[in-house]
């Protein structure tokens, strides 16, 4: 099974860190973020595809042919503001049948991915206080995504959109047009996808987006006090 991270973003928000160094290798904990992903993938993850962009080589570099046992293929996003849809699309011609995707700048927990592959489409969600400030999932009954609305006023549950999916080359099937910004978002086509297909909604109870300089010593301090 292959597993697409997107990691071709520039981090500005991250800035002066990401100044010479692409937000996937800042370090947490002593590990690259991206280290962090790939430990936390399942046995059945045998291929990486990294999308990459801003300073692609120092990925390239980092990760050679094989990393952490699984083999790593890469695909170049040409426009790095294309947005996340754009970003998938880049690994289209690599991708065979069923695969996860998941961001380049997220540290997830890995026992809720494992549960996600028991579905034959599946999507992460993380449970949230403040769900307003994210894209949110609306459930079905099932307990299946019927869609995701973006930041909304009055947020129809806590479960928000943390851009971890199980998913297949049928997604490639839904043909969504770009934002007002020339962004294509994989949500516009998942939910366009989950009019047809039953998307399970599986909680992760990690995960730790890393968007702002103070975001690494808050999941530094996570993860530290889950080993002890």
């Amino acid at each position: 099974m292959q597993c697409v991270i997107l990691a071709a973003g520039k981090g500005t928000r991250l800035l002066p860190l990401t100044a010479h160094t692409p937000k996937p290798l800042i370090e947490v904990c002593g590990k690259a973020i991206l280290q962090h992903i790939v430990e936390a993938l399942p046995v059945e993850v045998n291929e990486i595809v990294l999308v990459v962009s801003y300073l692609e080589e120092q990925i390239r570099a980092f990760c050679g042919d094989v990393f952490c046992g699984k083999r790593v293929q890469y695909v170049t996003q040409r426009n790095p503001v294309g947005g996340t849809g754009d970003a998938l699309l880049c690994a289209k011609p690599l991708l065979r049948g069923r695969f996860l995707v998941l961001n380049g700048d997220d540290i997830y927990g890995k026992e809720a991915i494992e549960k996600a592959l028991e579905f034959d489409w599946a999507i992460l969600a993380a449970v949230s206080q403040t769900p307003e400030r994210f894209g949110v999932l609306v459930p079905n009954t099932d307990g299946t995504l019927k869609e995701i609305i973006e930041k909304p006023q009055n947020p129809p549950s806590n479960y928000v959109n943390i851009n971890g999916l199980v998913i297949n080359n049928s997604i490639f099937d839904y043909t969504v047009p770009a934002s007002s910004t020339g962004e294509l978002y994989v949500t516009d086509m998942v939910n366009a996808f989950v009019k047809d297909h039953p998307l399970k909604i599986v909680e992760q109870t990690l995960w730790l987006p890393i968007g702002y300089p103070d975001d690494i010593e808050k999941a530094e301090r996570i993860l530290n006090d889950q080993k002890n």
